[in-house]
């Protein structure tokens, strides 16, 4: 074939992370059932895997831990209007104890290896908010892993996602903390679990394209919470009302209470020097 003939190469399509926890099914809801088309290959892991996968180029843009996004500002766009977020409990993201989280000091409290985000939100809160000193080990605590736990010499644990709201259907701890709720009773403020974030070297223009979709998604999913709510019941054994008011917590913007939340959360981070100080960078059309 001549040099003339040849076929111009087609770009590789851009590869999109998502979580399979259920707190993802409004944004993605309409994708997975083909009503909202995106030009993108899907990629699911936890929040912890998809950090990895974006920093090393293997996606192009992804759901992301919020302090991955403050760790890596400057190879990183944010995507607008995005987030997984709670103004009040979050559901999801929570400090499981055999005794009150204030006498704790000293104490082995096991955290999941799924999120960096709310394993920073709980030493901050331990540190800053409670005044306590605990041994941190971390572990998997995914659903499958919750029986397990009872093998490990601890007085708390910090589970997220499905397996939080999974284990605080079963009871078997005595005393439960939102994360959600304890921050927004210290700062008054908002707090962003996630965010959509993009890399600095991918085609632009195509992830404009891509956040369009995910917005839109996301409008069918909030027009349709009661039916997502049924899947996420399926999904999960975890009975229908409990999804349905967990969705109801959970909101998906990113407006400027919420960047007011993820900028403090930052800054707290970045004054006890668990992450560099940056600033906020959004994606633009080209």
């Amino acid at each position: 074939m001549s040099a003339s003939s040849a076929k111009p190469l087609q770009p590789a399509p851009l590869r999109l992370g998502r979580i399979p926890w259920i707190n993802c099914f409004p944004v993605y809801g309409a994708i997975d059932r083909g009503v909202v088309p995106v030009a993108a290959e899907l990629v699911s892991g936890t929040a912890a895997e998809l950090n990895d996968l974006l920093a090393a180029g293997e996606l192009q843009l992804s759901v992301v831990s919020a302090v991955e996004y403050a760790r890596a500002a400057a190879s990183y766009h944010l995507l607008p209007d995005l987030a997984i977020s709670c103004d009040g409990p979050v559901r999801s993201v929570a400090l499981f104890s055999k005794r009150p989280v204030h006498e704790l000091d000293g104490a082995t409290v096991l955290r999941t290896a799924s999120s960096r985000t709310s394993i920073l939100l709980l030493e901050l809160l331990c540190r800053h908010r409670w005044r306590i000193r605990p041994k941190f080990a971390t572990v998997r605590a995914e659903s499958g892993d919750l029986t397990a736990l009872e093998h490990f010499p601890h007085e708390a644990v910090l589970v997220i996602g499905d397996a939080c709201l999974v284990l605080a259907d079963q009871g078997r701890y005595p005393y439960m903390t939102d994360l959600g709720l304890a921050w927004k009773e210290w700062t008054g403020l908002p707090f962003v679990f996630a965010v959509w974030a993009a890399r600095r070297d991918a085609d632009q223009a195509a992830i404009a394209k891509v956040h369009e979709g995910l917005l839109e998604s996301r409008r069918w999913g909030l027009a349709h919470l009661d039916l997502l709510a049924e899947a996420a019941a399926q999904a999960t054994g975890i009975p229908v009302r409990t999804t349905r008011d967990y969705f109801d917590d959970l909101d998906y913007a990113l407006s400027y209470r919420h960047l007011a939340g993820l900028t403090d959360f930052f800054r707290r981070l970045a004054q006890d020097g668990m992450v560099p100080d940056g600033s906020l960078s959004f994606i633009t059309a080209a």
